[in-house]
């Protein structure tokens, strides 16, 4: 855990951050457990550790909050490491599952910034540890923690209701059997609840706010609007590549074949109940990340990456029995240090053999190959540089319209390092306090008053009725709107 948590720290952004994790920050920093895109994108636990944590007086805000994700990486860490020798009873195996999660891309990229992800997969192998125990030990204080962690994680992200099935059809399975007593299930149903409370507590107040039951309960399964992405269950080649590309990305060694090794083994070892679950969550994680059709989807495959992480170990547990031959743990060792070198030499290569990556390339200060094919953040001020040159390069009184991407860091400058009060940033998702609305009926009047500025003139990007009504004229690191398209 110390490793991690020393890699994860060095790579921890300072300060301000781009998009959802830049939202995150502007969410603690109001102290909103709630957010505004529907409650299965509130994840309450997750803010009320976040919050806590940005109110340690101790360096930068920004700071703070990423940190709750390099810490929470680093406890995932060392769960799979203590899940892994646990189960093998071997050492060398469970270093490199755990080091193969650690500098897998996605996992590493989510530990170094605001994000929720990290902390989720802490504890579903926290949760993994206790169903081990509890299938050698039939405690049933294990079964019992197992209960409580879970809530706690649903309660993180809605991930967590991919294992919660799992772990309820065990519970029915050994009720039916008679292997635990009717109290014991009761109990690992109320712990279960207790962890999930605050989740539960946001359904039930929105549920007396609202009087729409169906509603809320819609709103807590998939969000405002990604019913349609969340049941999805069309699959397109270009998906299909995609998800293929993702998984080459997260794990750039030959210790990748370790995984069939060990899918091979796995009927092999430790209890077959605890087996078949890991099967089962393998499954699952990857059917539903790889036909999410959301923009960020790549990161709906930290769970997968999470359990093929325990297959490369056990894959390394089942080479290592027949193969007494000292080199061949050295070459693990050395393999599993690979995808570092890779990552470091990704966006030069990508860049000269002009791969598109599918990002978006305007914006200041953000280098898109590296931004996005390094996972470390270490020292990178880009967003808190472009907030800067944006809001003191405009006028008094002035709007800014911005998009997901970039309201946050321009928010996060203004209300955090209080820089220009006097400025209007405009979004669809967040807005300075007491902006004007912004839209095709306002704009004239508030462009006769105020000077008014959007970050981009790509579409998708700005309005799309600034784009075929008024000009755009370059200033400085925003576009100025002019009458006259």
């Amino acid at each position: 855990m110390i490793a991690a948590a020393i890699l994860y720290g060095i790579s921890c952004a300072p300060g301000a951050v781009w998009q959802d994790s830049g939202l995150i920050q502007y969410r603690v920093w109001h102290g909103d457990i709630e957010g505004r895109l529907g409650l299965a994108l509130s994840h309450p636990s997750y803010y009320i550790v976040a919050i806590a944590a940005g109110h340690v007086p101790l360096g930068e805000f920004g700071h703070r909050v990423n940190l709750v994700s390099a810490l929470a990486g680093a406890f995932a860490v060392a769960n799979l490491y203590l899940l892994m020798r646990l189960w093998l009873g071997r050492t060398f195996p469970a270093v490199i599952a755990a080091v193969t999660l650690a500098l897998s891309h996605t996992f590493w990229w989510h530990a170094s910034i605001a994000e929720t992800y990290t902390l989720w997969a802490a504890l579903f192998l926290g949760e993994l540890v206790c169903l081990l125990q509890f299938t050698r030990t039939r405690r049933t204080a294990c079964l019992y923690l197992l209960g409580l962690l879970n809530g706690v994680a649903v309660a993180v992200h809605m991930l967590g209701s991919i294992p919660l099935a799992c772990y309820a059809v065990f519970v029915a399975i050994l009720w039916a059997k008679r292997a635990i007593r009717p109290r014991h299930a009761a109990i690992v149903v109320l712990l279960w609840i207790v962890g999930a409370l605050p989740y539960e507590y946001l359904i039930v107040k929105n549920v007396l706010h609202s009087g729409d039951v169906l509603g809320t309960l819609a709103s807590a399964a998939f969000g405002d609007r990604w019913r349609a992405d969340v049941l999805n269950t069309g699959l397109s080649w270009k998906i299909v590549r995609e998800n293929i590309l993702l998984v080459v990305l997260n794990f750039p060694t030959p210790n990748v074949l370790l995984f069939f090794a060990g899918c091979y083994g796995l009927r092999r070892i430790g209890p077959a109940v605890f087996r078949n679950v890991v099967l089962a969550l393998l499954i699952l994680f990857l059917l539903f990340a790889s036909r999410y059709t959301v923009s960020d989807r790549y990161a709906f495959f930290i769970p997968f990456y999470c359990v093929v992480a325990v297959m490369i170990g056990t894959g390394t547990h089942e080479i290592m029995s027949p193969v007494r031959h000292r080199a061949v743990p050295c070459l693990i060792a050395a393999f599993s240090l690979l995808p570092v070198g890779v990552y470091a030499a990704a966006p030069d290569l990508a860049q000269r053999a002009n791969l598109r990556i599918g990002t978006r390339q305007d914006i200041p200060y953000r280098d898109d190959y590296e931004y996005f094919l390094r996972p470390w953040r270490t020292g990178y001020r880009g967003a808190e540089r472009f907030a800067l040159e944006a809001l003191q390069g405009v006028e008094g009184n002035a709007i800014i319209w911005a998009d997901i991407t970039t309201v946050a860091p321009l928010l996060y400058v203004q209300e955090v390092k209080g820089v220009r009060p006097d400025v209007w940033i405009v979004s669809g998702i967040a807005s300075s306090e007491g902006a004007p609305p912004l839209n095709e009926g306002t704009m004239d009047t508030l462009l006769a008053e105020h000077p008014v500025y959007v970050v981009s003139q790509t579409p998708g990007y700005c309005p799309a009725f600034i784009l075929e009504k008024y000009r755009l004229v370059k200033a400085g690191a925003l576009w100025r709107v002019a009458p006259g398209a």
